[in-house]
C-alpha cells in the first residue's frame, strides 16, 4: 500500500492580506474556504484553469454562508499547482465586491511569491 501525503499548501502575501481583510466582512470565511482547501490538500484540484497565466492556475467558486447568494455572489479563490505535491494560494476575492482578477495581475503575485 503506498502512502498517500497531504498536499503543501502555501499563501502568498497578496492572499493573506486579501484573508485579512475579507475576514473583517464576512466573519465565516475561514469555515466556508475549510472544504474547499480539505479537498485541494487531499489532491482534489478545484475549478476552472485560467488561460494565458503561463502556469497551471485556477480558479474555484465557493460559498459564502455571509451573504445568501450562493456561489455566484460567493469568493473567488485562484491558485497556482505549483507541484503535484504543493499548490500556492494566490488570491481570493468576494465576487460582489470585485469582477475579475485579470492575467496581469495573476502574474504580478507569482512574480512576487517567486521573489519571495
Amino acid at each position: 500500500m503506498t502512502e498517500v501525503f497531504p498536499i503543501e499548501i502555501k499563501l502568498t502575501s497578496e492572499f493573506q492580506r486579501k484573508i485579512r481583510i475579507l475576514a473583517k466582512k464576512y466573519r465565516k470565511i475561514r469555515l466556508d474556504l475549510a472544504e474547499a482547501l480539505q479537498q485541494l490538500q487531499a489532491g482534489t484540484f478545484l475549478g476552472d484553469q485560467i488561460q494565458g497565466v503561463g502556469y497551471t492556475v485556477l480558479k474555484v467558486r465557493i460559498k459564502n454562508t455571509d451573504a445568501q447568494r450562493g456561489k455566484s455572489g460567493g469568493y473567488r479563490l485562484i491558485y497556482w499547482i505549483q507541484s503535484p505535491f504543493c499548490l500556492v494560494l494566490l488570491d481570493i476575492y468576494s465576487k460582489s465586491e470585485q469582477e475579475n482578477t485579470d492575467t496581469d495581475e495573476i502574474q504580478r503575485i507569482l512574480r512576487e511569491f517567486q521573489d519571495g
